[in-house]
């Protein structure tokens, strides 16, 4: 097992090395001047020769490199020309955001596609389970955008059910001001018992957060019901059934377990492709996550954050699939001798 951790650790760190490098040659094909944007269009050239010192574009491709790799080290992504403050103060105020709401549709996402899965698998071949199959089709291919404005419609404008953007009401900063600890709201609000502030944070998490979550619903239910129909199609489990075990035993104790290792495959890329998904969701909801900061970085030209949204979230997606495929080597000790 330790063997099978320390591959897969240098696997990752390999993947992250390769994000590093891709990341900086993006980054330096980007059309435009970055130090134009920093000093401003009316710049002298000293100010631009000043920016462009400071941006640490005044050297050669190489030495930028190298310059590049040691701020990384020392945890430093550098200065937002949009902010003009360090990508890391940023980051750390955007990311928790969208992390929040990704874990909120993900709390919603995997219980209830499991759900799904193991219903529509039960029913195989019946009406219910056609119906769940088609749901979970449009679950997967509805365009974010478009369900977004939809419960916005519905929920928010129309029935007034829901607040149609933002993170919590505004006022609350007046009346019941937050105190931050972690930069997740829900979280510091029930740190410091900021019962207003946790309950409209709830509220507002709920259009966004099922949006994010349309598309982890679906694919959790697909596979679970994929997986599932095949595992009771075994021979073993049809001796499980001959004992006298009722269906929903059958499925519980003996056919989850194997289709639980691709399940949390899954679930590790679906994530990941929730966080980016968020970006769009962000800017219709008005969330103040990493997608909003990262459509104000490309419209500001700003590579240094464009940079570090970009590496940020690769290592996130790295970590993730590195615990999952941990967490298979303990379920599954097939995975190890792969």
């Amino acid at each position: 097992m330790t063997r099978f951790v320390l591959y897969r650790v240098a696997q990752s760190l390999f993947v992250v090395v390769g994000v590093v490098l891709l990341t900086f040659v993006i980054v330096r094909l980007v059309p435009g001047d970055p130090a134009v944007g920093y000093a401003g269009s009316r710049a002298t050239p000293g100010q631009l020769a000043a920016a462009r010192e400071k941006l640490g574009l005044d050297g050669s491709v190489f030495t930028q490199l190298q310059h590049y790799i040691a701020d990384l080290l020392n945890g430093d992504l550098g200065v937002s020309i949009h902010t003009r403050q360090t990508v890391v103060a940023d980051l750390t105020h955007f990311v928790p955001a969208s992390i929040e709401l990704v874990l909120f549709a993900m709390v919603i996402a995997v219980p209830v596609g499991f759900a799904i899965g193991r219903f529509a698998a039960r029913h195989h071949g019946k009406a219910a389970d056609i119906v769940m199959r088609i749901m979970t089709v449009l679950a997967v291919s509805f365009p974010a955008f478009w369900l977004g404005l939809i419960l916005q419609t519905t929920f928010a404008s129309t029935l007034g059910w829901f607040p149609i953007a933002g993170e919590y009401t505004s006022s609350l900063d007046g009346t019941s001001p937050l105190h931050v600890w972690t930069n997740l709201t829900l979280v510091d609000a029930a740190i410091t018992g900021n019962g207003p502030v946790f309950l409209s944070t709830l509220q507002h998490l709920v259009l966004p957060g099922l949006v994010v979550a349309a598309y982890p619903v679906g694919a959790i239910a697909q596979l679970t019901r994929a997986g599932l129909t095949e595992e009771l199609g075994q021979d073993h489990i049809r001796t499980v059934r001959a004992l006298g075990f009722s269906s929903r035993e059958v499925i519980g104790r003996f056919a989850m377990r194997p289709v639980l290792s691709p399940i949390l495959t899954l679930i590790a890329l679906v994530f990941a492709y929730s966080l980016v998904n968020a970006f769009i969701v962000e800017s219709i909801f008005n969330w103040p996550g990493v997608g909003r900061y990262t459509t104000e970085a490309i419209q500001s030209l700003d590579t240094p954050a464009i940079a570090g949204v970009t590496l940020v979230v690769a290592i996130i997606y790295v970590l993730i699939n590195l615990v999952v495929d941990i967490a298979q080597a303990f379920i599954d000790p097939r995975v190890r001798v792969q």
